[in-house]
C-alpha cells in the first residue's frame, strides 16, 4: 500500500548550534532552532496513522517552549479528525512526543516494550535521565495500557501494509522509527534517532543520549531502512524539513509533503 506522509510543525524553539551537538562546533553562536513536528501518514484507502502527539499547553508553559498551535487543530486544518484516528505511533515517551494523548480518544497507541520499561524502571531514579520525561504523560500511557488501548511491540513490526516500526534506541532506550512506503519509495520517520540531518552528517549527536553506541548504530539502521535514498530519512526537529520539501497549499508553510520529491 502506498502512503502520503505529512510533517506538521506545531511549535518552534530558538537555540544555538552549540546546544544541538555534544562535541564542539566551528560556529557555536549560529542560530539552530528546533522545530516540533507530528507526522500524519495517509494511505490510498484513506487509513490514517499519526506518529507522535506533540506536547500540551501546560508542559509548554512549564518548560518554556511556546506552543504554536494544538496538534488536533493542526490536523483539522489538513482534513484529519484527531478524535477519529485509530492508530498513533509513539516514537518514545519524552515530553514533546507524548504530551497530547487525550486529543486522540479513539486511538490505539503503539509503543516499544523497552520504552515502557525504561520510563517506569530503575533509570528514572536518576534526575539526569528522567529530565526529558513528564510523570503525568507516563501515567497517561499506563492508564491507556490498562484500558486496552496500547499495542506493545518488541522490536520490528508491520502495523499496516507498507508501514512498519523498528526499535533503534539511543536517544531513549525504547525509541522506535517508522518506515513507510510512498510513491517516491520508502521513507523513514526517524523522530529523535536524529534531531537534525547535521547530527549525522557531522557525526555529532544531539546532547540528550541514553546510549551513544545505540544512537550511532541507529543512524546506520535508518539509512538501511530508507534504502539509501536521498532525504528519505526524516529527522525529528530540523527546520530544513520545511525548506527541502514542497508545502501543502493553504497551510502557510507549516506542512511539508514528505512523499514528494525534495526540492534540493
Amino acid at each position: 500500500m502506498i502512503w502520503q506522509a505529512f510533517a506538521i510543525r506545531y511549535a518552534r524553539h530558538d537555540r544555538l548550534r552549540r546546544e544541538c551537538h555534544v562535541y564542539p562546533v566551528a560556529d557555536p553562536h549560529e542560530a539552530m532552532p528546533l522545530d516540533f513536528y507530528v507526522w500524519l501518514l495517509r494511505a490510498e484507502n484513506g487509513q490514517e496513522v499519526l506518529v507522535d502527539t506533540g506536547y500540551d499547553l501546560a508542559t509548554a508553559e512549564r518548560r518554556g517552549r511556546p506552543l504554536g498551535r494544538r496538534v488536533d487543530q493542526a490536523l483539522a486544518a489538513i482534513g484529519s479528525d484527531a478524535a477519529r484516528i485509530a492508530d498513533v505511533v509513539i516514537s518514545h515517551l519524552h515530553w514533546d512526543h507524548v504530551g497530547s494523548l487525550d486529543q486522540f480518544p479513539a486511538a490505539r497507541f503503539h509503543i516499544q516494550e523497552r520504552e515502557l520499561h525504561f520510563a517506569t524502571g530503575r533509570h528514572m531514579c536518576s534526575r539526569a535521565i528522567r529530565f526529558p520525561f513528564e510523570c503525568e504523560h507516563v501515567v497517561a500511557m499506563i492508564r491507556a495500557l490498562y484500558a486496552d488501548r496500547v499495542v506493545v511491540h518488541t522490536g520490528s513490526a508491520e502495523i499496516a501494509p507498507g508501514l512498519s516500526l523498528h526499535r533503534v534506541g539511543g536517544h531513549s532506550d525504547g525509541l522506535q522509527v517508522v518506515r513507510v512506503m510512498t510513491a517516491r519509495g520508502p521513507i523513514v520517520i526517524a523522530s529523535d534517532a536524529l534531531h537534525f540531518w547535521a547530527n549525522v552528517e557531522r557525526e555529532n549527536p544531539f546532547p540528550i543520549i541514553f546510549d551513544l553506541g545505540e544512537m550511532v548504530q541507529g543512524w546506520r539502521i535508518v539509512r538501511e531502512l530508507a534504502g539509501g535514498l536521498e532525504h528519505a530519512v526524516i529527522p525529528g526537529h530540523d527546520p530544513l524539513v520545511l525548506a527541502r520539501f514542497p508545502h501543502l497549499p493553504g497551510q502557510e508553510g507549516e506542512v511539508a509533503l514528505l512523499h514528494e520529491a525534495p526540492l534540493f
